[in-house]
């Protein structure tokens, strides 16, 4: 096993190179049949060589590739189904492009359909089998870090233990204990690994230090201070090395080609699913007869009020202004559907072409939410610095009961790191919440408490 671990990273490679060229090579033989050329030195097979190749590595890096190891079998297994799926698409269509000549086709045509379905069936099987064989080769090699949790309290411990707990074969915890224990150093020395959740931010540098000097991995939840460092950059001024936080905001020509995606992508949108929107409509009239579209205030860039549209998804007699609950008797069963795929969301297309809205940007909480959520965490109106969005990075990273602070760091996180190319992949993104549905709408529920411990305490029982 130790001779695995020293030759993990060239291991890992083979099998990710493996993988790769396996779905490059069904691509490629299986349109060999129609397509002759392909299989030799040609200017068409040239082309949708490097067609396959530069938007097979540019669609991995938007949806996070093969990352056994660090992800699940199933989710790697969405991003790299969609990944693949889009470069099946684009390649096909540059295929057809260069079959457009005198030899071949006259005009533009789609051709042999059935063979882009039987290739993408056949990688979609490849793809589970080697996202199941690179984490069972993965966890195989390394077993689980043996973890410590340092927080504040039991509900602090409570919040973020369930997520270490997801990843077991990652993650193996020993030890939860306060960051005031007199044995936190000793803890700190027998695990590989470190969480320190909502710890005060000058006990939390100091443990930080601490694991640095002893060459332990350290996760640590994000503050305000650590939002600031995320638009920052080294600067030298002179000899003296200094850390750079700059205040910036979208450019006119940023606002420009945004307000422009905004605006093309929602007509084209509301083209393409109108016959969905007919549908939507005609289930909810047939369920209650009630009304189709709901609209309720909430805030959006500057404070700006506006009203949201989305389909109404709750009965009209009980529709009382507050969060989902598990089993919430206000949802209609229609309602539950569109809820589960995110469908009510989309009539703010409408809300974007008024210009209340941006494809990407901050969800749009409930005026009642924002004014007590202001409360407890001030910095929440900070995500009123642009537009709200339809998607987002909390929207695709976060579920519906994801606390309102992680929410906030999620869409500041974005704030501050905004760029074009980050709303691309944002909105390439967001399709992999049909992939997630029942997590990622998941309510706000209750969940069995965990008491600090040690791993002494463990031997004890």
């Amino acid at each position: 096993m130790k001779v695995l671990k020293r030759f993990q990273s060239t291991i890992l490679m083979i099998i990710k190179f493996t993988l790769f060229f396996i779905l490059f090579a069904l691509f490629f033989l299986i349109f060999g049949i129609e397509n002759a050329w392909l299989l030799h030195l040609s200017r068409t097979a040239a082309v949708t060589i490097l067609t396959f190749v530069s938007f097979g590595i540019a669609s991995m890096s938007i949806y996070g590739g093969y990352g056994i190891g660090i992800n699940k079998s199933k989710p790697i297994i969405s991003s790299m189904s969609l990944s693949t799926a889009f470069t099946d698409i684009v390649t096909y269509l540059m295929l057809c492009i260069m079959n457009t000549n005198s030899a071949n086709n006259q005009t533009f045509k789609l051709e042999n359909l059935h063979l882009l379905l039987l290739v993408f069936i056949l990688q979609f099987i490849i793809i589970v089998a080697f996202a199941y064989f690179g984490n069972h080769v993965y966890f195989t090699i390394n077993s689980p870090e043996k973890c410590c949790v340092i927080t504040t309290s039991k509900y602090a411990l409570n919040n973020v233990m369930p997520k270490i707990k997801k990843y077991g074969k990652q993650y193996k915890v020993t030890d939860a204990v306060l960051f005031t224990s007199p044995d936190i150093y000793d803890i700190i020395n027998r695990c590989d690994t470190v969480f320190v959740y909502d710890v005060p931010i000058p006990s939390r540098t100091t443990i930080i230090e601490y694991c640095y000097a002893n060459n332990k991995n350290i996760y640590y939840n994000f503050e305000m201070s650590d939002i600031v460092a995320l638009r920052g950059r080294p600067v030298i001024l002179d000899d003296k090395p200094l850390y750079a936080s700059q205040v910036k905001g979208l450019s006119d020509e940023q606002k420009f080609v945004k307000r422009l995606m905004d605006i093309s992508l929602s007509l084209i949108g509301l083209i393409i699913l109108s016959p969905l929107f007919a549908i939507c409509t005609i289930l909810i009239k047939i369920e209650d007869g009630g009304a189709v579209l709901f609209k309720q205030k909430r805030a959006t860039i500057d404070g700006k009020i506006f009203y949201v549209y989305k389909f109404r998804t709750m009965s009209e007699k009980n529709s009382v202004n507050r969060s989902v609950t598990d089993d919430d008797d206000r949802i209609t069963k229609v309602g539950k559907f569109l809820r589960k795929f995110r469908i009510d969301e989309l009539p703010q297309l409408i809300n974007i072409i008024k210009g209340d809205m941006s494809i990407v940007g901050p969800r749009p909480e409930m005026i009642e939410n924002v004014d007590e959520y202001e409360d407890k965490l001030p910095e929440f109106s900070y995500r009123l610095r642009v537009k709200a969005g339809l998607t987002g990075h909390a929207q695709i990273a976060g579920k519906y009961n994801t606390s309102p602070k992680d929410k906030l760091v999620l869409d500041l996180m974005y704030i501050e790191k905004y760029s074009l190319w980050l709303d691309f992949k944002i909105l390439f993104q967001t399709l992999t919440v049909f992939f997630k549905a029942g997590d990622s709408t998941e309510a706000f529920k209750k969940t069995k408490e965990i008491e600090f411990f040690t791993n002494d305490d463990r031997k004890e029982k």
